[in-house]
């Protein structure tokens, strides 16, 4: 007995000399007045769990994440940091129990564990009694997980505050309306990532994503917030377990696309930058979201810096005081090691080989968000509990529908930044920063984001070490056109596109519509490639211009001499010339000469409508007359000599009922008709000229060819009539020569307008009105000079050849001829 005594106590000094064994409470666990849960993946299944038979997934097996824990450490120490203040929930302590939420679907049992009471869950329409002690849960992080879960949550109005959900779904109340969270939604960090890509005036990018809700809902909204911008989605992919990534940078590769916007959670991330490193796949502008931009694992990768630059938009890193100090605490105790032989499905983390610093330099990503959710509860409590001068209201039993109702409308400062929320459910408050991954490894910050109180955007460019020579990469599927070259858009991409110079009468605004060459207004011009339109130069020849006041002199001189012929020949109306001349048919072609130049007034200044129809009509219908005249002229010389002497009944008959004169008033009367008729239909109006000149526009007159074609058909058949005769009596006598007179002026007539034809389209400038009233002018003196002025020659200087004896001894001689 004695020597058994002694070996007890030498056991038991053996014993003491060992520390101390302690079984503290969980780590998933702590009792209190009100709990809140909390839905944080520790672990994560990484690739689907086959069974077969449904159970619940063993997250403790599967991979484990070190900042997922480093949240699960900061929920508890916030928790323990509320219990200890004074202000905050005075004599009140809150619990929690948190469930390692490993899975998108297969982690109902902690939903479950949360929502019932002792294993039962109250149906609807059952008064409330009974009911968990739970008032909010934490969490989960991923979009997949909330939206799997919350619809468990949302039916009795249980707050969800998810520190990493961003999928924009939840910002619909209808759906959700319970859901709030201390992350923003995609929506908004997509705003951030766009106007990055704006800021450097990149147009041709990627977007990779991953292949789950966070992922799609990202891609869907960076598509639409793209729409109206200058900015091309060259390429999307969705990121899986299967992807093959060297096919897909294939892809990318293929469509020149420098810059690739990865959207997807952090271990996605991570494979694919992987990837890009063992492909080889360098000189690109990463933009990273926020799920992995501080990633330490990434940046001090092997190889990372031959991919090009990582740009970034993450969370701003809160230092949370006090917390590095629980971490040291709790990592300094001692745990049994069947401490956690009694808990609940995946409420076991195998980490006890992690050490404080481990957790502490983890990715230090949604810490804040995990530290504000659980005061953000707190807060709501606080409310419900009508909390205040060191005590709350015990009388007061709080529904998680009252603490929801707080939440809404709460409003509180956290280590000096202000926490609140908006209708959705959404924070009003915080900020993203831009960060630029540097050749030390680290994540240096180069920019901020901020939404509240207003939106401020600011990028430090000179901080960004670029991978192409320190200059700013350029991303575009075409490079610009150059000033005064329009777009044309060239497949699906508004990116994409030839170059295409605008034409002549066209420009190019570039800032409303780079793809369309604009016409110039008809007072405008431009030339080939310009960017404007300038006021086309208003050309006419004006009364003043030193050609038209030639011609209208010369006009006045025509007028002056048929009036001193007219004279003369009524002098000498008797006489044997003035006879044959055509007798008192002279006057008439006289007159008509001078009205016909009455057109030439009307071609200069600005052409008006009464312009235009006096510049054709007096000319067309009186010189009608002046060649309806000469054919009846030169017809009766032709029946005098030849028609008279073969058949003299012919002659007979057009002396007796005086055909000449009727021949006139018809051509006269059919010319009035047709340009009366021709007239009304079209008659000539005022014309710009703009096709002939690109920076003039010459004044002239439209003519109507289908009205004025039977008066010219007219004048025409006149014409040829006249020269037919006229060139029928070319061998009559030498001296007797009025058909030679009239052939030679008719071929003068075509000669004058021939030249004006060629005149016309060689030449098409405001001097072309006065060429055609030279021509009117010229045609009118072509029968004056050479048909008129030789008789008023006979008449003046050899008045001995103006005899009826002269005359008679010509036609004697001419007839002895022709009878031989």
């Amino acid at each position: 007995m004695k020597h058994f005594l002694a070996f007890l106590c030498l056991l038991e000094s053996i014993l003491q000399a060992f520390p101390e064994c302690t079984v503290p409470a969980s780590d998933f666990q702590l009792e209190g007045d009100y709990l809140i849960g909390g839905l944080i993946d520790i672990h994560h299944v990484s690739a689907p769990v086959y069974q077969d038979r449904p159970e619940a997934t063993d997250c403790s097996s599967q991979l484990f994440l070190i900042p997922n824990y480093r949240r699960f450490q900061l929920m508890r120490f916030t928790v323990e940091e509320i219990n200890n203040s004074t202000n905050l929930l005075p004599n009140v302590s809150l619990g929690y129990e948190i469930f390692d939420h490993c899975s998108d679907v297969q982690n109902f049992p902690g939903i479950f564990q949360l929502i019932s009471v002792n294993g039962l869950i109250q149906p609807w329409g059952e008064p409330q009694k009974n009911l968990s002690k739970v008032i909010a849960v934490v969490g989960p992080f991923s979009s997949t997980n909330a939206l799997t879960v919350s619809p468990l949550f949302m039916m009795d109005l249980i707050p969800m505050v998810s520190y990493g959900a961003a999928a924009s779904a939840f910002s619909e109340k209808k759906k959700f309306p319970s859901f709030l969270r201390t992350v923003h939604s995609n929506k908004d960090i997509i705003g951030v990532i766009v106007n990055i890509i704006l800021h450097f005036n990149w147009r041709w990018v990627a977007f990779l994503n991953s292949d789950n809700d966070y992922g799609s809902d990202g891609r869907d909204l960076f598509v639409k917030r793209i729409r109206d911008t200058k900015i091309c989605l060259a390429y999307t992919n969705d990121l899986n377990d299967n992807t093959n990534y060297s096919s897909m940078f294939k892809q990318i590769e293929a469509q020149r696309v420098p810059i690739i916007i990865v959207f997807a959670p952090k271990m996605t991330a991570e494979a694919l930058i992987e990837s890009a490193v063992q492909l080889n796949i360098t000189d690109k502008v990463w933009i990273a979201g926020d799920t992995w931009s501080l990633n330490k694992n990434l940046r001090k990768k092997e190889g990372i810096k031959n991919i090009g630059t990582v740009l970034g938009v993450s969370q701003p890193v809160v230092t949370i005081p006090g917390f590095n100090d629980f971490i040291y605490s709790s990592k300094n105790q001692t745990h049994c090691e069947n401490a956690e032989q009694n808990m609940f499905c995946n409420q076991v983390c195998n980490c006890s080989s992690l050490t404080a610093d481990d957790i502490l330099t983890a990715d230090p990503s949604f810490s804040f968000p995990v530290y504000s959710a659980v005061y953000a509860i707190a807060h709501a409590l606080h409310n419900a509990l009508q909390c205040g001068a060191g005590r709350c209201n015990e009388n007061i039993t709080v529904y998680p529908h009252m603490v929801l109702a707080e939440l809404k409308t709460s409003h509180f400062t956290l280590l000096n930044l202000s926490i609140e929320f908006d209708e959705n459910g959404d924070p009003k408050y915080g900020s993203y920063s831009l960060v630029f991954w540097n050749s030390s490894g680290d994540a240096e910050k180069i920019g901020f984001y901020k939404f509240h109180p207003s939106l401020h955007f600011f990028i430090n460019n000179t901080k960004i070490q670029w991978h192409s020579n320190g200059q700013v990469p350029t991303s575009q599927c075409s490079e610009e056109c150059p000033l005064g070259y329009a777009k044309i858009q060239n497949g699906i991409h508004n990116c994409c596109f030839n170059c295409l110079v605008c034409r002549n009468g066209t420009y190019i605004n570039s800032t409303e519509d780079p793809y369309n060459c604009i016409p110039c207004k008809e007072t405008e011009w431009s030339a080939e490639g310009s960017t404007s339109c300038s006021l086309r130069v208003v050309e006419y020849v004006s009364f003043t211009d030193s050609g038209a006041i030639l011609i209208m002199v010369g006009a006045w001189v025509l007028v002056g001499l048929t009036l001193a012929v007219s004279v003369l020949f009524a002098i000498n109306y008797n006489t044997p010339v003035v006879r044959s001349a055509g007798g008192p048919m002279c006057f008439l072609i006289l007159g008509c000469l001078s009205l016909s130049s009455l057109s030439v007034f009307f071609y200069f200044d600005k052409p008006t409508l009464s312009f235009c129809i006096l510049r054709f009509l007096p000319f067309l219908l009186f010189y009608t007359v002046c060649i309806a005249c000469f054919v009846v002229r030169s017809f009766q010389i032709v029946c005098i000599f030849k028609m008279a002497a073969k058949i003299p009944k012919l002659h007979s008959w057009w002396m007796k009922y005086h055909g000449q004169w009727l021949v006139i008033t018809v051509a006269f009367v059919t010319q009035a008709l047709l340009l009366v008729i021709g007239y009304s239909y079209a008659p000539p109006r005022p014309y710009n000229d703009t096709f002939w000149y690109p920076d003039k526009i010459i004044l002239g007159c439209d003519i109507s060819i289908k009205a004025t074609t039977g008066s010219i058909v007219l004048f025409i058949l006149l014409c040829s009539l006249c020269f037919i005769f006229s060139y029928m009596g070319k061998d009559l006598p030498k001296n007797y020569n009025e058909a030679k007179a009239i052939t030679y002026c008719l071929l003068l007539l075509i000669l004058i307008w021939i030249i004006f034809a060629t005149e016309h389209m060689l030449y098409h400038g405001k001097y072309i009105q006065t060429l055609n009233a030279l021509a009117l002018l010229s045609s009118l003196y072509s029968f004056l000079l050479w048909y008129f002025i030789p008789k008023c020659y006979i008449i003046i200087f050899q008045p001995k050849k103006n005899t009826p004896q002269y005359f008679q001894g010509l036609i004697q001689s001419y007839t002895k001829t022709i009878s031989q």
